[in-house]
């Protein structure tokens, strides 16, 4: 069950309450398209499935190799369990085999769904969070606690960030195939 408050956030980091009231310059409006003429999911909506999936999960505690709820979560093994229940991808493990997928995205660039990479224990992309849109991003922090959403402007963050990744449906197969080698 989805926390009270955590479907605020969601809504409000979705834009949801702008877009009801038809504000669409605070609405998200992601460059790919929703269900084609197959009648399947498009990206925007399985991006959305990611964002409330990460989300119900905040508080959950952070686990050096965690991969589930049950037993808590690092970095890795957060994106690739939301992703995986979001939207049928297996993501390889660890933060740097991660970064080896989907499509390079500038900062400016950045859409909800997005992967950030950072580097947090000198080592390039050794961390990974999931964009939610206005500078901020959902991740499995080693220290603070569980799952939380913080602000890529901050100090820390800023000076760690190591650049983006855009993971879409197309991505579904190489990810498979990357999991299983």
């Amino acid at each position: 069950m989805i926390k009270p408050h955590i479907l605020i956030a969601a809504m409000f980091l979705l834009g949801a309450q702008h877009a009801i009231a038809g504000d669409s310059a605070y609405s998200w409006q992601p460059q790919q398209q929703n269900a084609g003429e197959s009648g399947k999911p498009g990206w925007s909506d399985i991006a959305q499935e990611v964002l409330m999936n990460a989300l119900s999960l905040t508080g959950i505690k952070y686990t050096y190799g965690g991969k589930s709820p049950e037993t808590g979560f690092d970095c890795s093994g957060f994106v690739r369990y939301v992703f995986q229940q979001s939207a049928s991808m297996t993501l390889p493990h660890g933060a740097k085999a991660i970064s080896r997928m989907g499509q390079t995205v500038s900062p400016d660039q950045l859409q909800p769904g997005d992967l950030v990479f950072f580097n947090t224990l000198k080592s390039a992309f050794s961390h990974v969070g999931i964009y939610l849109g206005d500078n901020k991003f959902i991740h499995a922090p080693s220290s603070g606690g569980g799952i939380q959403v913080v602000n890529m402007k901050d100090s820390y963050w800023s000076k760690r960030f190591n650049g983006a990744r855009r993971i879409d449906s197309d991505d579904k197969s190489a990810a498979s195939s990357l999991s299983s080698q």
